[in-house]
């Protein structure tokens, strides 16, 4: 008999525990600022600005922090995009909250104006799968482990360069990254983009054709303001 009722017990304890797994399960730990579905991908692309091309083309919103004479703004973050090995990366991953305002002021460092910043996180940073927080996370340590080459931190006047340059010496300042993590891109002959391929983990790795490069002999490197 007492047998029968430890055993009526032990049933009764394993039927409650299985009740209570049902009923409160175990939360998954995220990043706060919520997680977004995300989408499949393969690498980051950092992807640098180049301020003196934006601010002299015709289109765009001339902010004086990015564009202002005297300024001397030159490389600004343009976003951390999620990319794939064959083709664009994908973009607008979901419905994006708007970032707030302490991650605006802890980004405005790297990326130069507020709409850029809330754009960045809806198109891109949506398909990461991450919280807005270590999204603007990674990006902040992408931008920091990258030694921007000295001929573009003291530029005083225009010069004419090609992409292989131009990637030479990003390889030069930074020879931890491998050589082929580096791509130059340009609008209308002018020096547009530079942009650097990193693993899921942020480590530096070869880029694909689907980064994209300049293709012209040479390109003009308008100097900064």
């Amino acid at each position: 008999m007492v047998v029968m009722q430890k055993r009526s017990f032990l049933v009764l304890g394993i039927i409650l525990l299985l009740v209570a797994g049902v009923a409160y399960p175990r939360s998954k730990k995220k990043g706060s600022g919520g997680s977004t579905a995300g989408a499949p991908f393969d690498y980051y692309l950092l992807t640098l600005s180049w301020a003196p091309d934006f601010c002299a083309g015709p289109t765009g919103d001339k902010d004086p922090r990015e564009c202002g004479t005297g300024r001397h703004i030159g490389f600004v973050v343009h976003g951390l995009w999620p990319q794939n090995n064959k083709a664009k990366g994908p973009e607008n991953c979901g419905s994006a909250s708007p970032v707030s305002a302490s991650i605006i002021a802890l980004m405005l460092n790297y990326i130069p104006t507020e709409s850029l910043i809330q754009h960045e996180w809806k198109a891109h940073g949506t398909c990461s799968g991450l919280s807005v927080d270590d999204y603007f996370a990674n990006v902040r340590k992408a931008k920091d482990s990258l030694k921007i080459p000295d001929a573009f931190t003291s530029m005083t006047k225009e010069t004419s360069e090609s992409a292989g340059q131009i990637e030479q010496q990003f390889a030069a300042a930074n020879p931890s990254f491998v050589k082929t993590a580096f791509r130059a891109t340009c609008t209308n002959g002018k020096l547009q983009e530079a942009r650097i391929c990193l693993s899921k983990n942020l480590s530096p790795i070869a880029c694909t054709a689907s980064a994209g490069e300049c293709t012209s002999p040479s390109m003009t490197i308008l100097p900064p303001k």
